[in-house]
């Protein structure tokens, strides 16, 4: 037997008429879609097919998009057996749901108010993302120490080998970038996003996002999630809810999951969500294990 484990995408991944053809062709999946649409009382559906692209980038619709999508694809799969999963940031989520620690009714909720209030957070502390290239995490940490001087800054995602994203206040993520330069990165890049994500500035959406998950029946999951915060798998629902709750503001440690995931005997991972942006990453820390992405209802159907 292939040791599998489904891997989940984070915010990003959007495009519109994501999911419309799972839609279309599969009753399971549009009957997921209507619930989730009644369950936030908003018409997440019509953004998701038809836009406009600003809108669908807009963090509160943009989380439980990607959910959505995600969950509906692992639902609609049925020959497809899995031993493990993970999710980038968001995907955590869509991990839990496909594990059965939380159910899909709960979850969907759960993650429109993530990315509301991760949104507002963005509003009432502005801040920044970047991404560095070609340095070790040990640099990029000690250059996220250095800028902190002029702003809050730290790394918010270690994805794969010298790809780190850092995140937090402008002054501080701009500070940091500079030092990157000068100390011999390949590339240093400021991201358009709407919020310093996974730093400091989010604390107010993580004291939100704990009410809400107060409020949310989490149980035990029936298989291992490697959670973002400690690269490690995870089944009690008690950390799970911690480790929720932590990795708002705690850094995604993408890169030790996946080779967490492949120590411990996976051979397999599939992508399971729209786009392909983590199945470049699993290439970029393993060359030699195998990567599949499942997003269209096309890729679905052989696995019926």
């Amino acid at each position: 037997m292939i040791r599998r484990a489904f891997l989940f995408p984070g915010q990003g991944s959007q495009y519109v008429e994501m999911a419309k053809d799972l839609f279309d062709n599969s009753v399971e999946a549009k009957e997921m879609i209507k619930t989730a649409d009644e369950a936030l009382g908003i018409n997440l559906s019509y953004i998701m097919f038809n836009g406009p692209e600003d809108q669908l980038k807009q963090t509160e619709f943009t989380q439980p998009a990607i959910f959505l999508h995600s969950v509906v694809l692992a639902s609609i799969i049925r020959t497809l057996d899995f031993e493990a999963a993970a999710g980038h940031s968001l995907g955590e989520y869509s991990a839990l749901v496909a594990t059965k620690a939380i159910q899909f009714y709960d979850a969907v909720k759960l993650v429109r108010t993530r990315g509301v209030a991760m949104q507002k957070a963005g509003q009432e502390n502005p801040g920044t993302l970047a991404a560095i290239v070609g340095l070790s995490p040990e640099a990029v940490k000690e250059f996220c120490l250095e800028a902190s001087s002029v702003g809050i800054v730290q790394c918010a995602n270690f994805n794969s080998p010298g790809q780190i994203v850092i995140s937090g206040s402008v002054e501080g993520v701009r500070k940091a970038m500079e030092l990157c330069k000068a100390g011999g990165a390949k590339m240093v890049k400021e991201l358009v996003v709407s919020g310093a994500f996974h730093s400091p500035l989010m604390q107010s959406a993580k004291d939100s996002l704990l009410v809400a998950l107060n409020t949310t029946n989490i149980y035990d999951s029936k298989l291992p999630i490697y959670a973002n915060v400690t690269a490690k798998p995870v089944t009690r629902k008690e950390e799970i809810k911690k480790l929720l709750h932590q990795q708002v503001t705690s850094p995604v440690r993408w890169e030790e999951t996946i080779n967490n995931m492949i120590n411990d005997g996976i051979e397999e991972f599939y992508e399971v969500g729209p786009g392909k942006v983590l199945q470049g990453l699993v290439k970029r820390i393993n060359p030699d294990v195998k990567c599949f992405g499942i997003d269209k209802y096309e890729e679905v159907e052989k696995f019926l």
